[in-house]
């Protein structure tokens, strides 16, 4: 004998025969629960409209917590089933490109529209923040596209980017636009060296106010191009304002055949007759009444592919040099680390002017042939075309050496080729 109530808690199944009949004992009340759930909406996992891209993780960078995507796209539709969809070859394609970029030899020739997503591509994956191969990564797009890479770079007061950054800011070949205002430099930083190569014959505008720069600075700067007619040579706009430089070192400018403009406001120099003689015989150049606007520090912008970054660079170095909550300040340099207020500002804002005020401003530039400002001092020069003022140069600068206004060209050219600037280009 066995009751209906035993059959319910064992496990095994119970049959009996009935007028000749095998019958499950508990089959009956099992088959009552069924009709309670055949009706039932199925269980629905995630809301509609939810998408989920697989992402498995890749044994090789396990150690490193990275995660590689894959090329399937999984969404949950409106009806509640689950599908993928498969990214495109030339998506796949794309992201193997990127996340090998650092191994390409060469994109010279590749498509610009195409090299572009690379280029996005490559930063969404962050290879060029990688410490070992990003500056490679970086090289291979500098060296196909230059100017759309990076046009224009602006690290105006980020002294610690330029020297944490040394070797990725070296990899962009093409510059047009350079903004080193007050980075506090010196004459023997690397950055100078490289500002004469020439990775930067394109350099069109060039700031290098507030660098503590003296003579010996401008004459290391100015020798490769007075002695071996190399770098800067397309410089039109320099400004070397705020520095320790004299009078005597303004005839190493005659070097750069293309500059336009000149500021050399809160120098050791001073607005005087025989300054503006200088200047006027040695490079073309007057006095200008009222502010350039070269100088206003707002036409030097950081553009290119490569924008984001150096802003990625900036927030890395702020990230990496900001104390702990909870220690407290006890250095002027731990004070100056903690500012990320006016870091994070100064990285969203456009550059400002500087803020500190010209007590002697002295800005010269060259007019052209057609200008209607006269100069203060002669004229004859100015008139002139350039052909004719690099035929009469020499004779001029042989007259001007009786006076007592100006050293003369012969001289200057002289000395361009001295032992002092071959013991400065040896030690490049």
């Amino acid at each position: 004998m066995f009751s209906s109530e035993q059959t319910q808690d064992d496990c095994e199944p119970v049959y009996i025969r009935e007028n000749g009949i095998l019958r499950r004992v508990n089959e009956p009340k099992r088959a009552e629960q069924v009709p309670q759930y055949r009706n039932a909406k199925p269980c629905r996992l995630f809301g509609r409209g939810f998408s989920v891209e697989l992402c498995i993780e890749n044994q090789a960078q396990a150690s490193t917590h990275t995660k590689r995507k894959e090329h399937f796209v999984f969404t949950y539709n409106e009806g509640g089933s689950l599908r993928y969809s498969v990214k495109s070859l030339f998506d796949i394609s794309l992201l193997f490109i990127a996340e090998n970029v650092h191994y390409v030899d060469s994109l010279i020739g590749f498509p610009e529209q195409m090299a572009e997503r690379l280029f996005r591509a490559a930063e969404a994956k962050q290879k060029f923040s990688d410490p070992v191969y990003g500056p490679r990564a970086l090289q291979v797009f500098s060296e196909a596209y230059g100017d759309l890479v990076l046009k224009s770079l602006c690290l105006r007061n980020r002294h610690l980017l330029v020297s944490e950054k040394l070797e990725g800011i070296k990899v962009f070949h093409s510059l047009q636009c350079l903004d080193l205002f007050g980075c506090k430099l010196g004459d023997n930083h690397e950055i100078l060296q490289h500002l004469t190569s020439d990775a930067l014959s394109s350099l069109i505008h060039l700031s290098l106010g507030d660098n503590h720069l003296s003579n010996r600075g401008l004459q290391k700067l100015t020798a490769p191009a007075r002695v071996m007619k190399r770098g800067l040579g397309k410089l039109q706009l320099l400004d070397l304002s705020w520095n320790a430089i004299s009078e005597q070192t303004v005839g190493y400018l005659s070097c750069f055949p293309n500059l336009q403009e000149l500021d050399i406001s809160e120098t050791n120099m001073e607005l005087t007759a025989s300054l503006r003689q200088t200047l006027q015989n040695k490079l073309g150049f007057v006095y200008s009444e009222a502010p350039l606007q070269g100088f206003s520090h707002s036409h030097c912008k950081t553009q290119g592919w490569a924008e984001q970054i150096v802003n990625q660079w900036e927030i890395h170095i702020l990230e990496s040099s900001k104390p702990k909550r909870d220690a407290q300040p006890r250095t002027e340099a731990l004070r100056f680390y903690g500012r990320h207020r006016f870091i994070q500002e100064t990285l969203k804002a456009p550059p400002q002017a500087f803020d500190k005020g010209y007590t002697k401003r002295i800005q010269f530039y060259k007019p052209t042939p057609n200008s209607q400002m006269q100069p203060t001092g002669s004229t004859s020069e100015l008139t002139k075309t350039p052909s004719q003022s690099k035929r009469k140069r020499a004779p001029d600068s042989a007259v001007e050496g009786s006076g007592d206004s100006a050293p003369p060209e012969k001289r200057a050219s002289s000395s361009s080729v001295s032992v002092e600037d071959w013991a400065l280009l040896n030690s490049y």
